[in-house]
């Protein structure tokens, strides 16, 4: 695709009003706020770190014991992608990581989860 065109299939800035930008940050917004307690029973969070609601590009974190939890790309692909992309459907791109800049010690400490890998 030529960096001149432009795909039919994603919004550009020019399309959304004011009004229809703030809608959708509100239902982004309203939609991590109601995932956030299911990670946090687990002593981990979910921090929404950049939204491009022209393009659907959404950005999130995993945070506490997210970042030394086994399953946080499961819970990534599995959960908070699926979630936002089907309830939102001009999300395109979900993309996401767990914030590194914790301990792991610290990070194991916090943890609560019941999930105890199967070998």
């Amino acid at each position: 695709m030529d960096s001149e065109e432009i795909d039919p299939g994603v919004e550009t800035d020019a399309v959304l009003s004011d009004e229809e930008r703030g809608e959708r940050l509100s239902q982004l917004n309203s939609l991590i706020e109601l995932m956030r307690p299911a990670v946090q029973a687990d002593g981990g969070d979910l921090a929404l770190l950049f939204a491009d609601v022209a393009t659907g590009v959404v950005e999130v974190q995993l945070q506490g014991a997210c970042s030394s939890c086994a399953v946080s790309a499961s819970t990534l692909q599995g959960g908070v992608d699926r979630i936002l992309r089907d309830r939102l459907p001009w999300v395109t791109e979900v993309r996401g990581g767990v914030d590194e800049s914790v301990d792991p010690f610290e990070s194991e400490s916090m943890g609560r989860g019941g999930y105890v890998p199967s070998f």
